[in-house]
């Protein structure tokens, strides 16, 4: 994406922008808040006007690292869903393996040296337009989006060289 001129612009928990060089860093980098756990729409708002730009916007559905033992996907949030039934920009799923062991949540990581993170992107997810007044079937949608998402991370992991698994 940067070779193509596009910066990805990610959506972050917006206590990250308060720790002070981190914030900078992220402010800089025209990164979006996100008041986690609130009404706030700024950040949908915001990234509304960044993909009518012609800007990429990168969106962790679940809000969070994941916490579940086998690594896979956990609920979502409906955000991405929003944002692509807003726009009509497609969803473009993209899955990681390797990166649990080292980024965890509480617990001891692994920086083990030389460990391969791999990520595979899945085709575009084109989402129906509701037509006005109408509520679309967020949470089906964010369903369908996150099975997709489940499935590419599965790939990755039966493939996943077992030395590494450790």
């Amino acid at each position: 994406m940067v070779r193509a001129g596009r910066r990805p612009r990610f959506l972050a928990k917006e206590e990250l922008f308060r720790i002070p060089v981190v914030g900078r860093a992220l402010g800089g980098a025209g990164q979006i808040p996100v008041s986690r756990g609130t009404r706030n729409r700024s950040s949908l708002d915001r990234a509304t006007a960044a993909l009518g730009r012609g800007e990429v916007i990168v969106v962790y559905p679940e809000g969070t690292v994941t916490k579940r033992d086998d690594g896979l996907p956990m609920d979502s949030k409906t955000g991405a869903v929003r944002l692509a039934i807003a726009t009509g920009v497609p969803i473009i799923p993209m899955a990681s393996w390797g990166s649990q062991a080292v980024w965890q949540k509480s617990g001891k990581g692994s920086l083990r040296f030389g460990r391969p993170i791999w990520t595979t992107v899945g085709g575009p997810i084109d989402l129906p337009v509701t037509p006005e007044g109408e509520q679309a079937p967020l949470r089906e949608l964010t369903a369908q989006v996150m099975d997709e998402v489940t499935r590419l991370v599965v790939a990755l992991r039966e493939r996943y060289p077992a030395r590494w698994t450790k």
